[in-house]
C-alpha cells in the first residue's frame, strides 16, 4: 500500500479590498459518509469507496448539530507515525444545505490572517503579533499585539460552529468551564492596563450575527458580562467555507439581543 501524500495546507491571501486569507486544501480533503462521533476525539466513517474507517476528531466540545450519522464529511489524509495514530481526520461536515468547519484546532490559524489581513476592528493598526504568550495565574493567551503608542492587546480566540436560529451562530455549545476562567483573566489584563479582546471565530458560511448561549452555559454568560462590564471587548469573524477552501472574510456583529437565557 502506499503511502498517503501529507496533508498541508497553504495559506493565500487573496486581493479583496486587501482584505481576504484564504486557506486551501491541498491536496484535496477526502468525501466519507460519518457513521459516528465519539469518545470525544473518535468517529466512524465509511470512504466513497466502501471502506470503513476510523478516525480523529479535532474537537473537545459537543459538536451540537454537527455529527449526525449519514452526513456527508470531509477528511484530510495524513501518515501515521508515533505522534499520529489515525490516518484520516475530520475537518468539515455538510448540514442544513452548508459546509461547515469543525476543526477547532484551526481556529487560530484563521483568526491569525484575519487579523494580519485587518479583519478584525479596532485591531487593524497593530504590526506585531506573538503567539501564545503566558498571562494571568496559569493561562496562556492565544495572540498578543503590539504597537508603539497603543495599549498591548490580549487576543483569544474561540472557535464557533453552533447554531439553532437561521443566520445567528452560539457560543458555547456546552458547558465550559475554561472558557470562564479565560474571560475573568482578561478582564485582569484589562484592569492592569491593557487591551483584551474575545475574538469568536465562526466556522459556518451562514451565520452572520453571534450570541452567547446562556442557556447552554449560564456561568460561561455570567462571566461574559462581567467581563464585557469590565472592558473586555468582543468581535466576531465569519469565514466562507467550501470542501476545497476556508476563507476568513468578514466580521459580523454581537447581537446580546439575541441571546438564549
Amino acid at each position: 500500500m502506499s503511502r498517503p501524500k501529507e496533508q498541508r495546507f497553504r495559506l493565500h491571501h487573496r486581493a479583496k479590498g486587501g482584505k481576504t486569507a484564504t486557506m486551501i486544501f491541498d491536496p484535496p480533503l477526502i468525501s466519507a459518509i460519518l457513521v459516528r462521533r465519539y469518545k470525544r476525539f473518535l468517529f466512524d466513517a465509511v470512504l466513497e469507496n466502501g471502506e470503513a474507517i476510523t478516525g480523529f476528531c479535532p474537537n473537545t466540545g459537543s459538536m451540537l448539530g454537527l455529527n449526525a450519522p449519514g452526513s456527508r464529511i470531509w477528511l484530510s489524509e495524513h501518515e501515521i507515525g508515533p505522534t499520529r495514530k489515525y490516518r484520516y481526520r475530520f475537518e468539515l461536515i455538510e448540514v442544513d444545505g452548508v459546509t461547515a468547519g469543525i476543526n477547532a484546532a484551526m481556529a487560530n490559524r484563521f483568526a491569525e490572517e484575519a487579523l494580519t489581513a485587518r479583519l478584525v476592528p479596532g485591531l487593524e493598526h497593530y504590526t506585531v503579533l506573538k503567539r501564545e504568550q503566558k498571562y494571568g495565574k496559569k493561562s496562556r493567551i492565544d495572540f498578543l499585539l503590539a504597537e508603539n503608542g497603543l495599549p498591548d492587546a490580549y487576543i483569544e480566540v474561540k472557535n464557533v460552529h453552533f447554531t439553532r436560529q437561521p443566520g445567528l451562530a452560539e457560543f458555547p455549545d456546552t458547558a465550559t468551564a475554561r472558557g470562564a476562567r479565560h474571560l475573568e483573566e482578561m478582564g485582569d489584563m484589562v484592569e492592569a492596563g491593557h487591551r483584551a479582546v474575545m475574538l469568536y471565530l465562526i466556522q459556518r458560511p451562514d451565520c452572520h450575527r453571534l450570541a452567547i448561549a446562556g442557556d447552554l452555559d449560564p456561568v460561561y454568560a455570567r462571566a461574559y458580562d462581567r467581563a464585557v462590564a469590565r472592558g473586555v471587548e468582543v468581535r466576531a469573524v465569519r469565514c466562507a467555507i467550501t470542501h476545497r477552501e476556508i476563507r476568513a472574510e468578514n466580521a459580523v456583529p454581537i447581537d446580546d439581543r439575541a441571546r438564549a437565557v
